[in-house]
């Protein structure tokens, strides 16, 4: 299988704003321009200061610190919070919106490293691909457009209602579910990480010449396990506070 960065004819670069747009409106055709031109320095540092500013931002507020205090004092792991422990967390609450900022920084970039390592290992290693570790890491921080929509869809409606919670899952749709299994495991189903998952499969098809349902189906499959296994330990938790 030719390497599709030196195939002939291929497609020109894009410049930054194209392919943010382009991954949104026309993921396919961009890809065929990243993948030909891997570059991913970027749109990374786009993606983390951008989702950096919305969340951080929201969090250097009074009404975001609010909001962080109640999520971190009502989660299921958190136990029983005592006087003591509430004002430590007070103490803290002014200085979590750089926390956010700095972890964009750090985290983001050690989760698109891990997944193209990942995924590396399956579709070059396991299934005979021959891409360079640079294309598929170009793939996967172009999803990042995702996320940055996201934000810009949830962190608005957050700041009005002063909370943290996520606005994209699917238990947003069936609150009676609330508490039990079947709602937290809802909750687990954000409708940006399926469309960036669907993102994803497009550009390791482009990637890999390969059809987009099968690999979507496959990772389709790893979240739908993921989301059970995270939705059992938090009913697990939640029920024994």
């Amino acid at each position: 299988m030719p390497n599709p960065s030196t195939d002939s004819g291929a497609p020109a670069p894009l410049g930054l704003l194209s392919r943010f747009i382009g991954v949104v409106t026309s993921p396919k055709a961009t890809y065929e321009s990243i993948v030909a031109h891997p570059r991913w320095l970027g749109m990374l540092a786009l993606t983390c200061l951008t989702v950096g500013l919305l969340v951080g931002g929201y969090l250097m507020t009074k009404a975001g610190q609010d909001a962080w205090l109640d999520a971190a004092t009502n989660s299921p792991f958190s136990g029983q919070v005592n006087d003591q422990q509430y004002a430590g967390m007070q103490r803290i609450a002014p200085y979590v919106g750089y926390f956010a900022m700095l972890q964009m920084f750090v985290f983001v970039p050690i989760i698109y490293v891990a997944t193209a390592g990942v995924l590396y290992l399956v579709f070059n290693v396991l299934a005979g691909g021959n891409a360079t570790f640079k294309q598929v890491f170009a793939v996967v921080t172009h999803t990042g457009p995702i996320g940055v929509l996201a934000q810009l869809f949830t962190v608005p409606m957050n700041a009005a209602q002063g909370s943290l919670s996520s606005k994209t899952n699917l238990a947003v749709f069936l609150p009676m579910t609330e508490g039990s299994f079947v709602g937290r495991l809802l909750g687990t189903i954000d409708v940006f990480l399926v469309w960036q998952l669907i993102v994803l499969a497009i550009g390791l098809g482009v990637l890999y010449r390969r059809k987009t349902q099968p690999i979507a189906i496959g990772l389709f499959a790893i979240y739908g396990v993921i989301a059970l296994v995270i939705a059992a330990v938090m009913t697990h938790f939640g029920g024994t506070n």
